[in-house]
């Protein structure tokens, strides 16, 4: 079933059919056929041009009806007039039915993801976009429907591959999906048929030359495998042609029966290998699980001897921060007496301090005051002497010039004294020697 699946290769072909089933065919396609370009088989004719001439010529065959009936009289007249009217009337709906003929034989829709090749006498014009045109011109006609949008699935076996050792592998299995990017060029330089002959001849150059530089015994590595240079390459050798390679990989690789059976044989001695590593294993694993269960029970036994080391470090260094404890208590202890007498003996000296400070601001202020009061003593005194100092005598003599003589000077300086002195009773209280005294204490 696998080889009839592998000896089925795709085929690119176009078909002819009408607009109905356009859509059917560029979806689904035929079996085992790719159908990427349809032809339409145009429904439109120059039918349409029958009516319009037929009612130009009942037209000009009622103006030429009128004519006769204006030059005629009587009967005539009135037939000829008849006949225009009929004639005229017959124009127009010719006409009418002309051109609602050519309207509707004018319509072209084209499918969703598709591109239109529009032509005109034979000659590309230009390509039309999904959705309802118009093609006024007699003409002008949609020669090809090409599918744009969709990326087209593409299976194509190679038989008999040589490898590098000149082994032919029974078939390779390329799968690529590809889109045709520019609709004209398609069709105007290669067409869906030429394209597959080229696209399958393409391919299997392309798988030959991978598989001459694989060894046989390495040929499964090509399922699945990087084949990016490959669809480089494609996509180098078919852009010429309007299409883009979007995705490609090796699905699937066969080989010679005959070399088969050597991979089955290959295969048994791998699985029995395979299986006796799994048992070296398995033993090697039961020795480490034993070996790793005598280590974790000597690490038992370590970790327990460690916590009593430890136990002992603990309760040793807590005697030691007892005895630390005590001793920083001793210390604080009198630190704080040392710090209670010096506070006590700062603060008495303060004390003291404030003290003479005190003293010595009182023995100013009382040495000012006593100042004040000797020298207010003073004062009263100056003032009750100035009060009771007897009157100056002044002794004129007779003589002129203003010449004394040395006797009225000598009996002046005898009265004088007498003059000035004071009752026994009322003498200064105390003398100018003891008034310093006082003065300087």
């Amino acid at each position: 079933m696998s080889s009839t699946r592998m000896n089925r290769r795709s085929v690119i072909s176009e078909a002819v059919a009408p607009w109905s089933e356009v859509a059917q065919l560029l979806r689904g396609g035929e079996a085992g056929t790719l159908i990427p370009v349809i032809i339409p088989r145009h429904r439109r004719r120059l039918w349409w041009m029958l009516p319009l001439w037929l009612g130009l010529f009942a037209l000009l065959s009622g103006v030429t009806l009128a004519v006769r009936a204006s030059d005629s009289d009587g009967a005539s007249d009135i037939a000829y007039g008849a006949l225009a009217g009929l004639a005229f009337t017959l124009g127009g709906l010719l006409l009418v039915l002309g051109a609602l003929w050519w309207w509707r034989s004018s319509i072209v829709e084209i499918e969703q993801g598709t591109h239109g090749v529009l032509t005109r006498y034979g000659a590309v014009t230009r390509t039309l976009d999904a959705g309802r045109h118009y093609l006024w011109h007699p003409w002008s006609r949609v020669d090809f429907v090409v599918d744009t949008a969709t990326e087209i699935p593409y299976s194509a076996p190679v038989m008999a591959c040589p490898t590098q050792e000149n082994v032919p592998l029974r078939s390779i299995e390329f799968f690529l999906k590809f889109r045709i990017s520019d609709a004209v060029l398609f069709v105007r330089t290669i067409g869906a048929g030429n394209f597959d002959l080229v696209l399958s001849s393409a391919v299997q150059d392309a798988i030959r030359q991978r598989a001459r530089r694989v060894h046989t015994e390495h040929a499964y590595d090509l399922r699945g495998s990087d084949v990016a240079d490959m669809q480089d390459l494609l996509n180098h050798l078919l852009s010429r042609y309007g299409v883009r390679i979007t995705g490609s990989n090796i699905p699937d690789v066969q080989l010679p029966a005959q070399y088969q059976q050597h991979l089955a044989t290959r295969e048994r001695v791998a699985k029995e290998r395979t299986a006796y590593e799994q048992e070296w294993g398995l033993t090697r694993k039961r020795r480490i699980d034993s070996l790793g269960m005598d280590i974790e029970r000597a690490k038992k036994v370590r970790d327990a001897r460690i916590v009593e080391v430890k136990a002992a470090l603990n309760k040793a260094r807590e005697e030691v921060a007892q005895l630390l404890e005590e001793q920083e208590t001793n210390a604080q202890r009198v630190r704080f007496e040392i710090e209670t007498r010096g506070r006590s003996g700062l603060i008495a000296a303060e004390n003291e301090a404030r003290a003479q400070r005190a003293l010595a601001k009182a023995y100013r202020d009382n040495r000012a005051v006593l100042q004040y009061e000797l020298a207010r003593r003073r004062l009263e005194v100056g003032a009750e002497l100035a009060a009771k100092a007897p009157r100056p005598v002044v002794v004129r003599t007779d003589g002129g010039g203003g010449d004394s003589s040395a006797l009225s000077t000598l009996i002046a300086a005898q009265l004088i004294p007498r003059m000035t002195a004071l009752p026994s009773g009322d003498g200064l209280p105390f003398d100018d020697e003891g008034g310093d005294q006082e003065g300087d204490e």
